[in-house]
């Protein structure tokens, strides 16, 4: 195909190969999956994944675009939805996968620019038209980018349809484990079967945490507020030593709910005066919650998540101390990793189908509020398929509306307990994020390029 060009900055990345990757294993009869209630409340974001590996032992870049596409195609035949269409189904209004064999999309760039020079802090900025754009007809697609000095990036993109970032991480270990020609170690599970009973009941408090909404709302959603997209680095010592500070009285608290702590007590110190409350969430992935007398749901592919919230008073939020801000963090997310909240969910969207549901707080409706996502057991430097480990693996957002600040946390490419955390903040909570030691705008030190 001829060349194209995306201008933008000091660089240029120039597609020059598409190419559409099929399961080995051809499905005779198309079939249709359909989409779970907690599919349903996700909406149809686009979830990007970027990748750099560092001079990858000096393969040649059409042998590692080779032995990956060759490695996906085996890897669809597990995971063969990625290799469908999502449509909307025309009785019911509510999207649908179509099981096909249609394929995933590999497009394959050149930079004219080394990894060195590029800049991670404000990598969304940097990397903005550099990324093939979204293609509806393709939910699964990649791209492998590569740089004046050797080095590559392999970009992955999801249709949020298609799962959750559990999903995606088992997909992504598994395509590593045959790229180097290793057993799988999950066969995932495609059932989608999450029932509501008969009848649906559940608690009234979940008519205040999530809604109804159309795809039109949720492309609208209403910002008050600039957001900025930064790329950080937290050391493990830092790690630790807000953990240390939020454990207290031989109660020890996690390292996401002392990060949780921080957090909050930063943000309520910021927040514009005409608030006198602000709000955290946090992403609960059901797992090991839902049926768990029965059998076991490691393996499921799919959407399986909800969302805790808790509010609190900025004035009560400033003069509270470490472990007392944990422990509200604790008491909220405890709330939500229980089988009957799950069972309660399932339900309250049964009885508000048809149609795309959301929470009140990611739709900008409930006042200030940060969502935190924790992907600690997301693979990072476990993604070798062949040419060494990366470097960086984070979330980059495509997104460029969001009625909430959020921040994605993942292991650090050294595999050595730091974080690398991808954010969306007012410029305000930014500022005061990194005028202190623990946010480190993410560099090439970093991630010793």
């Amino acid at each position: 195909m001829e060349a194209e060009h995306k201008l933008h900055g000091s660089f240029e990345v120039h597609l020059t190969e598409r190419s559409i990757v099929r399961s080995v294993d051809n499905l005779s009869t198309p079939h249709i999956l359909t989409l779970s209630n907690l599919d349903l409340l996700c909406g149809r974001f686009p979830i990007t994944y970027f990748y750099v590996y560092h001079n990858p032992e000096h393969v040649a870049v059409p042998s590692i675009l080779s032995s990956l596409k060759s490695s996906l195609a085996k890897t669809l035949c597990y995971y063969y939805p990625f290799a469908g269409r999502i449509v909307q189904n025309p009785s019911s209004n509510e999207p649908e996968i179509i099981c096909d064999n249609t394929g995933a999309l590999v497009v394959q760039g050149h930079a004219t620019i080394s990894l060195r020079e590029l800049d991670f802090y404000n990598l969304n900025e940097t990397l903005q038209d550099k990324l093939i754009s979204l293609n509806p007809d393709f939910p699964f697609q990649v791209q492998i980018t590569n740089y004046t000095c050797g080095g590559i990036s392999v970009t992955f993109t999801f249709d949020h349809a298609l799962g959750d970032a559990s999903s995606f991480g088992k997909f992504l270990v598994s395509w590593s484990e045959i790229a180097q020609n290793k057993p799988i170690s999950c066969m995932p599970d495609h059932r989608r079967s999450f029932h509501p009973r008969n009848p649906p009941t559940y608690h009234p408090s979940l008519d205040q945490i999530f809604v109804k909404c159309t795809i039109e709302e949720i492309i609208n959603i209403p910002t008050t507020k600039i957001l900025l997209k930064r790329l950080y680095h937290i050391d493990i010592s830092n790690i630790n030593r807000l953990q240390r500070r939020a454990s207290t009285n031989g109660c020890k608290r996690t390292k996401i709910e002392a990060f949780s702590a921080y957090l909050w007590k930063i943000m309520a110190n910021v927040i514009d005066e005409k608030h006198e409350k602000c709000k955290m969430g946090w992403l609960i992935d059901g797992r090991g919650r839902l049926y768990a007398s029965q059998s076991s749901m490691s393996n499921y592919v799919g959407n399986v998540l909800s969302i805790a919230t808790a509010e609190g008073g900025v004035t009560e939020l400033k003069q509270s101390s470490m472990p007392d801000v944990a422990g509200k963090v604790h008491d909220a997310i405890s709330k939500v990793t229980s089988e009957s909240h799950f069972l309660d969910l399932i339900d309250w969207i049964e009885c508000h189908r048809p149609g795309l549901m959301m929470s009140n707080a990611v739709l900008g409706r409930g006042g200030p509020t940060l969502v935190l996502s924790s992907g600690r057991r997301f693979p990072v430097a476990e993604l070798d398929f062949g040419f060494g480990s990366p470097v960086l693996g984070t979330v980059y957002s495509t997104i460029q509306k969001l009625g909430v600040a959020y921040m994605n946390q993942r292991p650090s490419g050294r595999n050595d307990g730091s974080w690398t955390v991808s954010a969306i903040l007012w410029p305000e909570l930014a500022t005061a994020l990194e005028s202190d030691s623990i946010f480190e705008p993410m560099s090439v030190t970093h991630l010793q390029l």
